[in-house]
């Protein structure tokens, strides 16, 4: 009898604890801390090169940080900002960006938006280029954890990234590597001018 409950006390010992709930509340305190420098306080719509994470999937931007810490995605400043983020920052940072409501965006030009919602929508078979829409939705709401929510974003911020995906600058999503090495510059701009007004 000892044995057994000797046994048990072992087994529950050696499971992990339990991860606590995010708190969207501490969230915000780290956002205004730290990263309302450049996303601004609330995640919105702030400098164009920077993304907009207000309304963003929290699984994906823990993803994007955890891999920014490990160095896995490049980007200096990123990499110091996530540096000294413990699970927990990461998840309740995460929450609270996740918990705003998202503000519409706007395309700029009306010559490139036709052709980047043909591409977004439908792809190009010919070329092996799938539809942007079978991951990041019709509506452009993404796939949490795996694709983000592209409705809205910032153009430049968007171009930026498939730019860095076609370079291999950016190597932490091969999918998206293998889709942006068959995309034009022409193409990149139409789908991040049609996806900044996609709502």
């Amino acid at each position: 009898m000892l044995a057994l409950a000797c046994a048990t006390v072992v087994a529950h010992a050696a499971e992990p604890a339990a991860t606590a709930a995010p708190d969207p509340a501490k969230g915000a305190a780290l956002s205004a801390s730290v990263c309302a420098a450049c996303h601004t306080n609330d995640g919105s719509r702030g400098v164009a090169a920077n993304p907009i994470i207000q309304g963003q999937h929290a699984d994906y931007l823990i993803k994007q940080l955890e891999e920014f810490k490990a160095g896995k995605r490049d980007n200096p400043v990123m990499k110091g900002m996530a540096a000294p983020l413990s699970e927990a920052d990461m998840r309740n940072v995460a929450a609270f960006y996740a918990s705003k409501q998202a503000k519409p965006g706007f395309a700029k030009n009306k010559d490139l938006v036709a052709s980047g919602e043909k591409l977004y929508r439908g792809g190009s078979a010919e070329r092996g280029v799938p539809a942007c829409s079978g991951c990041h939705g019709p509506n452009g709401a993404g796939i949490p954890a795996q694709y983000p929510r592209l409705a809205g974003q910032h153009a430049d911020y968007v171009e930026a990234q498939l730019t860095a995906f076609r370079s291999g600058a950016r190597h932490n999503n091969p999918v998206m590597t293998a889709v942006a090495a068959k995309l034009s510059d022409r193409e990149i701009k139409a789908v991040a001018d049609y996806v900044a007004g996609l709502r």
